[in-house]
This record gives structure tokens, sequence and C-alpha cells, in this order.
């Protein structure tokens, strides 16, 4: 039997290898454009209410909510069918952050690169295939609704004796570092409205590894596999 490789680089997407916080921005400002600011603030209500209720974001779901919420013939409104066309015809790839491919390519010599993000099933695949990622890490892609939570299969499916993790949440960075200790090196990536909230950073002890921006890491040499 073959052994497994010395590390695997664990990387997330949402701010991470991708300018999130710019897309939601490009939303906000086109659901304000078609629908209004009134109209639109009941796209976000729902958005929220269900992000608690799952615990990821449902861009779609918050879509057919405010569907949902119209009358017979509101729901017969064409802005909405443009609306999720906007949503999955989206251009991922120009939301990349500067770098971002070159750091995975980075990443590879050292390792095999896995793409590890919480999401739903539908949209957030449909993220990470357009915007060129899932090409990037060869089809190694893993989402769940809290990915901290799936380790034990992470190490199922890709088998290591050390893992990466490169993240802008140092919340997620912690909860796995509680589970797998040494064996895990944490790299917090300073992007994102997540990684700039001070009271937040606050809360957890500091990952092993801070960088300010993605691109950053192809500096950064990791023991070969």
């Amino acid at each position: 039997m073959t052994s497994p490789p010395a590390t695997v680089f664990l990387i997330d997407v949402d701010n991470t290898l991708l300018d999130n916080d710019g897309v939601i921005a490009d939303l906000r400002a086109r659901l304000e454009q078609s629908f209004g600011a009134q109209e639109a603030s009941r796209y976000w209500v729902a958005f929220e209410q269900l992000r608690d209720q799952l615990g990821y974001v449902d861009y779609l779901g918050a879509l057919q909510r405010l569907r949902a919420g119209e009358s017979r013939l509101g729901m017969s409104d064409q802005r909405l069918l443009r609306m999720s066309n906007f949503l999955i015809d989206y251009p991922f790839a120009d939301r990349l952050y500067p770098g971002a491919l070159e750091a995975l390519k980075h990443l590879s010599r050292h390792g095999p690169t896995v793409i590890l993000s919480d999401g739903d099933v539908v949209f957030q695949p449909r993220k990470v295939q357009r915007s060129g990622l899932w090409d990037a890490v060869e089809g190694r892609v893993l989402i769940y609704v809290h990915k901290e939570q799936m380790l034990d299969v992470v190490e199922q499916l890709h088998p290591a004796r050390h893992y990466v993790m490169i993240d802008d949440k140092l919340r997620i960075l912690s909860a796995m570092k509680a589970i797998w200790g040494p064996r895990l090196t944490t790299v917090f990536v300073r992007q994102g409205h997540y990684a700039l909230d001070t009271q937040a950073i606050a809360a957890y002890a500091p990952a092993d590894i801070t960088v300010e921006r993605i691109s950053d890491l192809i500096n950064f040499d990791f023991p070969s596999t």
C-alpha cells in the first residue's frame, strides 16, 4: 500500500481564496437596482434567518423566500427569475484574490491541496467550479455544513501525517486545532470582514501562521511529501 503524504493542505474558499465580501456587495447592489431598497431588505432578512436556521448561507433559498412572500401575481415577476440567473451565472473567477491560483500551485509542490468549505450543496459547488478552483485542486473538493465537525471524514478521504488548514476565520482554525492538535498547522489569512473583526479575533488564540493576503503563501516553504 502507498503510504500517505506527509502533508495535505486544506484551504477554505470564501474570503480566503475568493473575495466573497465583493460578491455580497455586487448582489446587494443588484437587488437594490432591481427591486428598490425596501424590497431588497426583505431578501437580507430571509438571508439571515436561513443562516441562523441552517448554519450556512443559502443565497438561492433566500430568493425563494422572497418569492414566497409575494402575491400570486408577484410570483410571476421576471425580476425574480433574472436574479436567479445573476447568482448562478456570476463570474466568480473575477473575484479570486490576486495570487490565489499561484498560491495553490505553490502549495501543491509540497502536498495535495484540498478545498474544504462550508456551504450548501448547490450554490457553493457552483462557485468553486466557476471560479476555477475545482480544476486547480484537481477535483479534491469537500463542502459541509460545519467542516470543523467533519475532520474524521476528511482524514479518511485524504489521509496524511500532517495537515495545514488555511482559513479567514480564527474560530474554525481554533476548533480544528483543538481536535487535531500538533498534527495541524493553522494559517490565518487576514482577508474579509471576519478576519478584520477585532472582537472576534480576540476571542481565540493566534494561529500558527498569520498572513495578510493569500498570495503571501507563495513565500512559504512547507515540508514536502
